[in-house]
């Protein structure tokens, strides 16, 4: 993950990450076959660690909705520019023009999680009347468009951006959008 973010994928030899991680380029090519099943692999061994990380974050029992959701919004905004985990993303996503139906099918399910979480919270909330209702489904595919447009714009480094404007801006647009019941008819 790190070569890859550091290089990019086209810069990335099998050879020099055969030595840097003590096998030969032959054994790598054996069980990924190619760079781009390199790279999901990667991404898949990226996002499960994620995964557990937004499964603990998302479960505290203690923590408002609203608070489990901007958990969720710093887990999935990048640390900054060349983030080694958004940068596997900018990679499959570049590549997705021409991946395969299995390939495609893998960055959907990696994708679904992510959209089942904040569905899940989003529903919660609602039900719990800490926010407005929303159609929690809806609601979550625009919010993580949202997101990836910021996160990509910190990933790439484009000046003017940064993570602490991007997370001020999604909890503004959250507070909007989201707010108790009622505070609209105010």
């Amino acid at each position: 993950m790190t070569m890859i973010a550091e290089r990019g994928l086209e810069k990335l030899t099998m050879a020099a990450l055969g030595r840097a991680v003590g096998m030969s380029s032959g054994h790598l090519l054996y069980y990924f076959h190619s760079k781009d099943e390199l790279l999901l692999r990667t991404l898949e061994w990226s996002e499960g660690r994620l995964g557990a990380e937004r499964g603990r974050l998302l479960t505290r029992g203690s923590a408002t909705v609203r608070e489990r959701i901007d958990a969720y919004v710093d887990l999935y905004v990048p640390d900054g520019h060349r983030d080694p985990h958004w940068t596997l993303w900018l990679e499959v996503w570049n590549r997705s023009q021409n991946a395969d139906d299995d390939a495609r099918d893998r960055q959907a399910a990696i994708e679904g999680a992510w959209h089942r979480d904040l569905v899940a919270l989003l529903a919660e909330g609602v039900s719990r009347g800490e926010f407005r209702a929303v159609d929690p489904d809806r609601f979550a595919a625009r919010l993580r468009a949202l997101l990836d447009g910021f996160a990509i714009h910190v990933a790439i480094g484009l000046r003017g951006t940064d993570r602490g404007q991007i997370l001020s801006h999604v909890r503004e647009f959250l507070d909007e959008s989201l707010g108790r019941p009622g505070l609209a008819d105010a």
